[in-house]
């Protein structure tokens, strides 16, 4: 994405787009991260050709949790593993009988994950790869080493590891020994708004840009680029950054660590200028997308305009899942599973692809409604809007629906509010914006489109609806 900054006002034009499709090698998934590379220095190329070769600066945000290992030359040790991967299957139990979730909650403010890295590197024990390693380096930060060739770790998507203590803004390396994580694998941790590097010379050739420009380090976890993107006025505002994950709750100036907190799942990841994000994930519109993955490969014409169109026609709370069940976490045939989902829970099952899409739909909202709820409860911090951002902001549906369960107007857009939190914060390093983020949302507001929706309909129903997933044994997801 090529961002350009200028009176008053930020805007984007897509320079180039690849594709990140996991590999499945000999029973392990992966990422084809050398595919991804190739990608970036292609796209690099073509947004320099696109700005007539004046790119002032680079910046990289990618998901969390996954990393690659580096031995004493600094060359990456095989492809990461995708955070989908089973390994670790049954590991979460195994830390946390060692190490209590209450003291790990107490240190890190991370919601509870199966895939968190923490996790991940307790599964890992024992494995060539981890023996043979002298670095681990986060996604955006291995994607910044290779543009750079300079080590680090940037604050934000640190705080997802599980590994770092969120009061001290440091690595917990006390939290590492006790899991039996080596504290010398992580490298230093950067701010965003920091000077990573600049880019190398096989780099500057490949991309046809000079070696004097600049790497930035953003807010490289995509949600905290995303919130910096929120178009938010003032504080009282929830956000939901939609797409693959939904990524639901409220931004603060520290974290909330209670006992009720860790028992409700929700995390306290660090956000751009010392904010935390207080939130909890959400499956999001995944489930969305393996059922028109699977529906594709059967050769269903499930063109998704028209899918959605038939779904609003579909009677609502027909029938509802608790979309943040573990048996949607893994690809595979997802319209059978939410049918065997309905069907367990007695409820009807939707057989046709416009009530399986309006039954993701209203789950979606339901537990957008849970969460905006508890995070209000939990934090004290009143909500009097919720902004959707991402992808699911185009699905007008799908905020309208969020309006409603939620109770409180709906603001769509932007669309891309990772990339243009992610530009706003290189502008801001640059000088070519100035202010905190309340100055940078208010440029937002001026220069990208926004929808509102207002809520309707009867809560009842939605109360109802609500009360058919309420769990018998406490709080979704939380290690108990």
């Amino acid at each position: 994405m090529l961002g350009r900054v200028a009176g008053g006002r930020v805007s984007l034009s897509e320079a180039a787009r690849f594709p990140n499709d996991p590999v499945r090698v000999l029973g392990t998934l992966h990422w084809d991260v050398l595919a991804l590379h190739r990608g970036i220095l292609e796209g690099l190329r073509a947004a320099g050709r696109a700005a007539g070769g004046d790119i002032a600066s680079v910046g990289i945000d990618t998901w969390a949790v996954d990393y690659g290992l580096l031995d004493a030359d600094g060359a990456l040790l095989g492809n990461p593993v995708h955070y989908r991967d089973e390994r670790t299957a049954g590991v979460m139990d195994k830390v946390l009988a060692e190490v209590p979730a209450e003291e790990v909650y107490a240190r890190t403010g991370i919601q509870f994950l199966p895939f968190n890295t923490i996790f991940q590197l307790v599964a890992a024990a024992g494995t060539p790869a981890l023996a043979a390693a002298r670095q681990l380096l986060l996604m955006p930060d291995l994607l910044a080493y290779w543009l750079t060739g300079e080590r680090g770790a940037e604050i934000t998507n640190a705080s997802t590891t599980q590994l770092l203590d969120v009061r001290r803004r440091a690595w917990d390396h006390e939290l590492m020994r006790r899991v039996g994580v080596d504290p010398g694998l992580f490298a230093s941790l950067r701010e965003p708004g920091e000077r990573i590097g600049t880019l190398v010379a096989e780099v500057a050739e490949a991309t046809g840009l000079g070696r004097d420009v600049p790497v930035t380090a953003v807010g490289s976890h995509d949600t905290a680029s995303a919130v910096v993107g929120v178009p938010a006025e003032g504080e009282r505002f929830a956000y939901v950054s939609c797409g693959t994950w939904s990524l639901v709750g409220v931004e603060l100036t520290a974290p909330v660590l209670s006992d009720a907190s860790r028992a409700a799942n929700f995390t306290n990841e660090l956000g751009v200028d010392g904010t935390v994000r207080y939130l909890r994930n959400v499956m999001g519109l995944w489930l969305l997308q393996e059922s028109l993955r699977t529906w594709e490969a059967a050769g269903l014409d499930v063109a998704l305009e028209p899918l959605l169109r038939a779904a609003a026609d579909e009677p609502a709370f027909a029938a509802v899942v608790d979309c943040d069940d573990p048996v949607f976490l893994p690809p595979g045939d997802m319209p059978a599973r939410i049918a065997e989902a309905c069907r367990a829970s007695g409820q009807p099952v939707p057989s046709e692809p416009p009530a399986v899409v309006r039954c993701i739909l209203d789950s979606l909202a339901l537990a957008y409604r849970r969460t905006v709820r508890d995070a209000q409860r939990l934090s004290g911090r009143e909500v009097e809007v919720v902004h959707v951002v991402g992808g699911g902001a185009r699905n007008a549906l799908l905020c309208q629906l969020t309006a409603d369960a939620c109770g409180v107007p709906v603001v769509a857009g932007p669309v891309e509010a990772t990339a243009l939190g992610n530009v706003l914060v290189q502008a801001r390093a640059l000088g070519a914006v100035s202010g905190d983020l309340p100055a940078l949302r208010a440029l937002l507001r001026e220069s990208q489109p926004l929808q509102r929706y207002e809520p309707s309909g009867d809560p009842a129903a939605w109360d109802a609806a609500e009360r058919r997933l309420q769990p018998a044994d406490g709080p979704r997801g939380a290690p108990r």
